[in-house]
């Protein structure tokens, strides 16, 4: 399916200050399925540096990456590297990015660093057709530099009854920066995740959901896996690890439901 024509890169924060939801899962593994036929730039933003690990980057081998992105305003070429998906390329965590939120603060424009780092950076849209942003489970001053920077969000919602007082609170973040700093900021979907059919709660869930949010909730849903939790020890994608998987299948068919709506959303 052709992708809308663009002069940039499309920019997307999976974000939830929740948690264990399947963020940085959700995060790995759809970028890994998007590349499949797009180019594909995927940013750690959280300390944890998960999505690093889950893409073959040993926390002793990250050097320089979004922390010295954002802080110390190296070049975004020089800290991007490629990951065994073709057409995936990484900007890991480094282990400096937890003091970030504290030194973000005596910077200038400080809820703009990202944003205006990826607009000044030289060929961005022949490099790339998307941007994921992988940020971390809090609404600090890193979470709010890639809703600043993002054109959409991905909200990764785990399907049990606290999950949806978190999925409240994100998306009236998203609206307050949508208003203050950023009138392109939209709701890209809510991902319902960890999802078990023989489980009553998780189909609830998954209603209500469904009766609040509307079509911004995906009709992909991405069922508890046990391939999708072995392969972050591996440094790799469930697509690579096992694509016969449920887990791999289901996030090929979220890539092509993300195809689809970015297809219907164009001009």
């Amino acid at each position: 399916m052709p992708l809308p024509d663009r002069t940039l890169p499309r920019v997307i924060s999976l974000a939830n200050q929740k948690g264990g939801v399947g963020k940085t899962t959700t995060a790995v593994n759809l970028a890994a399925a998007l590349a499949a036929e797009s180019r594909v730039l995927l940013i750690d933003l959280d300390p944890q540096g998960n999505a690093s690990t889950g893409l073959g980057v040993d926390r002793s081998d990250r050097g320089a990456g979004s922390y010295a992105l954002m802080i110390e305003d190296r070049p975004l070429a020089e800290v991007t590297r490629t990951t065994p998906v073709p057409n995936l390329s990484l900007v890991p965590a480094d282990g400096d990015l937890a003091g970030a939120e504290i030194e973000l603060v005596a910077l200038g424009a400080r809820e703009k660093r990202l944003q205006s780092i990826l607009q000044a950076a030289p060929g961005l849209a022949e490099a790339y057709d998307y941007i994921f942003l992988d940020c971390p489970p809090s609404l600090g001053l890193i979470t709010l530099n890639a809703l600043v920077a993002s054109d959409g969000v991905l909200v990764p919602l785990q399907t049990e009854f606290y999950a949806l007082e978190g999925v409240s609170q994100i998306t009236k973040t998203i609206e307050r920066v949508r208003r203050a700093m950023n009138p392109g900021l939209a709701l890209e979907g809510i991902l319902l995740t960890m999802y078990d059919r023989r489980n009553n709660l998780s189909e609830l869930v998954a209603q209500d959901v469904r009766g609040f949010f509307k079509d911004k909730v995906f009709d992909t849903v991405i069922p508890r896996n046990i391939r999708v939790s072995e392969a972050p020890s591996h440094g790799l994608p469930v697509n690579l690890y096992d694509p016969r998987s449920p887990g791999a299948q289901a996030y090929a068919a979220l890539a092509i439901e993300f195809r689809r709506r970015e297809k219907a959303r164009a001009p």
